[in-house]
This record gives structure tokens, sequence and C-alpha cells, in this order.
């Protein structure tokens, strides 16, 4: 069991890293970035904090999460236990923010389905880590 959660981490972790990769740099590929800081563009009109008067650049938010997906997703695949722990709570609120866009633009449900599964495994993952914790403390 304890197995699977290590392969659940290490996919939903790279997975992180790979999709940080496409937003921080066009290197990788210049469609997909493309594209991507349209779909941010959009993102940083229904930005919550847009009441309130703060707006963000589209070119800054996409970097600002992409770094964000990017060093989360390393640390929840390689890092110690309380730095997955702390990049999963991050990477939890990014998912959050990515269906609260999503929504808020009013896409098609199932256009939700990718951030909705990171979410469900993250929030998982903590779950079992917490339930480990409180494991420990027993013994």
């Amino acid at each position: 069991m304890a197995l699977m959660f290590v392969a659940l981490r290490w996919v939903v972790g790279s997975l992180f890293v790979f999709s940080g990769m496409m937003k921080v740099t066009d290197r990788i590929s210049p469609e997909l970035y493309a594209e991507g800081l349209e779909e941010f563009v959009k993102f940083a009109d229904v930005f919550p904090l847009k009441k309130f008067g703060i707006s963000i650049e589209p070119i800054t938010f996409l970097t600002a999460v992409g770094w964000i997906e990017l060093v989360g997703g390393l640390l929840l695949v390689f890092g110690p236990r309380i730095l997955q722990e702390i990049s999963n709570v991050v990477l939890s609120v990014i998912m959050i923010g990515a269906i609260y866009s999503l929504l808020m633009l009013k896409k098609p449900l199932y256009m939700c389905i990718p951030a909705t599964i990171c979410l469900a495994i993250l929030l998982i993952l903590l779950y079992v880590w917490g339930r480990d914790r409180e494991k420990k403390k027993g013994e």
C-alpha cells in the first residue's frame, strides 16, 4: 500500500514539474506556452483580488504559477517529508485556484477534470501522511 502512495506522489509530482516547465519557458513547446499565456490572460481577469483593485499581469501570473508548480513538483518527488507536505498544500491551493478560474470563465465541466483529479490525489496524500503521523504518535 505504501508503494502505491509513493508511486502516486511521483506521478503527480512529475506532472507538476512538466506543467511548470511548460509555463516557465517556451523552449519545450512554443505552441503550448502560447496557449497557456492565452488562458492566463483570461485567468487574470477573474483573479479574486481584482475585486480589491489588485490586478496582475498575465505573463507574471503564468510565470509565478509555473515556478510554483515546478518547485512544488520537485519537492513532492524528491524533498523530505515536511517539504513534501508543504508543497502539497501549496499545490492544492494552486489546483483550487485553477478550478475556480475555470468555473468563473464558465468553461465546460470536463475542463475541470484534470485539476480536480490532481487536487483529489494531493488531498489523499495529505490524509495518508496525517494518518501515518497519528499512528506514530500512538505508538
